[in-house]
């Protein structure tokens, strides 16, 4: 029996020993200082990894030292919308493809975080699969703009262009002055580029007759960019003093529109007969500068015909009167 009891006390002793490494060996290993708290998702790679974090507004810190959980606020510039990210041009790329793998990292470097990201000529430059979009004739549009020569290196195309939501198809009159918004409208996101207030669109634009229906139906660029034929969008934004500001160069049968919006919205030749297209369906209709030739010869007609009409009622009165 007193065999039996040690035997029993050191199983238990060398069981317990066997037990207590098996704890310890599974103990996770964490970097020192902070680190990010989530255990679910620690295995993630790719943009997962990226977007557990910028993904969300918020996340939280472990300050291994002190044992303490920070939760913290995502900056909005750090932020990303998953779903419109997922919709965008680049959806397919990974976030590596544009950013330093040093941010593979966490907490990112201080050399990361002022890293140079690179512009669209970076990637888009002599790419014979986006020839159609023609990005090297619209870097020689956007470096004559008044925002280059103003602003320098400081003004880059994600300035206008935000890499993660960017979409082509989306494109359209409220989605491009969007772009210009974001800045013009937005004293915060102004003053990173010009350290002085940001001017009031609507006080700056009061000139403009119906206001609210050329910003709903017209893009910033038709007034602020030089137009360029062999670009379906303008990238040569001219000095305000430069702006658009006669009603007849829209407002006419030679119409600027004709040359940029319409041209953007349908891709079709105008020939000397006009067109039935989206320009008269859709929304952006402006007198002066949509015709029809087959409408024009219609109307003619018809005042003919109601002219004639008038004659010979007022000879036919006279004949009878005598």
């Amino acid at each position: 029996m007193q065999i039996k009891n040690i035997f029993d006390s050191r199983f238990q002793f060398i069981l317990s020993f066997f037990l207590f490494t098996f704890i310890i060996s599974f103990k996770p290993v964490t970097a020192s200082g902070s680190d990010i708290v989530n255990s679910k998702t620690a295995s993630l790679t790719g943009n997962a990894y990226c977007l557990q974090c910028h993904g969300n507004m918020y996340y939280n810190l472990v300050n291994h030292e002190t044992g303490k959980v920070h939760r913290k606020l995502m900056s909005l510039n750090c932020l990303i919308d998953t779903i419109v990210f997922n919709k965008s041009n680049h959806r397919k790329f990974k976030c590596t493809n544009c950013h330093s793998n040093d941010f593979k990292i966490f907490p990112h470097s201080e050399k990361a975080l002022f890293e140079e990201i690179g512009s669209c000529i970076d990637c888009h430059g002599g790419d014979s699969v986006a020839t159609v979009y023609k990005f090297d004739l619209i870097d020689n549009d956007f470096q004559k703009s008044v925002h280059v020569k103003k602003h320098g290196e400081n003004f880059t195309c994600w300035v206008c262009h935000d890499a993660h939501s960017y979409n082509v198809k989306a494109s359209s009159i409220e989605y491009d002055n969007s772009m210009c918004l974001s800045c013009h409208a937005n004293a915060k996101k102004y003053k990173l580029i010009l350290d002085k207030s940001n001017p009031n669109i609507i006080e700056k634009h009061e000139w403009l007759p119906n206001q609210q229906l050329h910003f709903q139906n017209v893009r910033c660029i038709e007034c602020h960019a030089r137009v360029n034929d062999s670009l379906l969008v303008a990238h040569n934004i001219q000095p305000k003093s430069k702006a658009v500001k006669l009603c007849v160069e829209c407002h006419s049968t030679n119409s600027l529109l004709r040359q940029t919006l319409y041209k953007y919205q349908s891709k079709e030749q105008i020939s000397r007969n006009g067109y039935f297209n989206a320009v008269i369906l859709n929304k952006s209709y402006v007198i002066g500068a949509n015709r029809n030739y087959y409408l024009n010869v219609a109307s003619i007609v018809i005042i003919l015909i109601v002219f004639a009409g008038i004659a010979v009622h007022i000879i036919l009165r006279l004949v009878f009167k005598k």
